[in-house]
């Protein structure tokens, strides 16, 4: 499974849970799950084309944005996301 494919069933299995993180505008796909790839390699068009194609490429900016301000939190999203995947 590639690392787009897992995002993608990732959201999916979320899509239920009431959380407070980070959210995409209109979406149901955390800060987090958009900067995870793109510190694994993935860049902006892979992220809307492949990993999260309902996503605009505005979109990920404003998420590369929000990283900016808020590094520490959303780094520590994506460390507990890589944790629990490897359980």
């Amino acid at each position: 499974m590639s690392l787009c494919e897992h995002v993608l069933s990732l959201h999916r299995a979320d899509a239920g849970r009431a959380r407070r993180q980070p959210r995409v505008e209109g979406t149901r796909i955390g800060v987090h799950d958009v900067i995870g790839p793109l510190q694994n390699g993935e860049g902006v068009e892979s992220i809307t084309t492949t990993c999260l194609p309902m996503l605009t490429k505005a979109q990920v900016y404003e998420c590369l944005a929000y990283y900016e301000d808020h590094r520490g939190e959303v780094d520590l999203l994506v460390a507990r996301q890589m944790a629990y995947d490897q359980q």
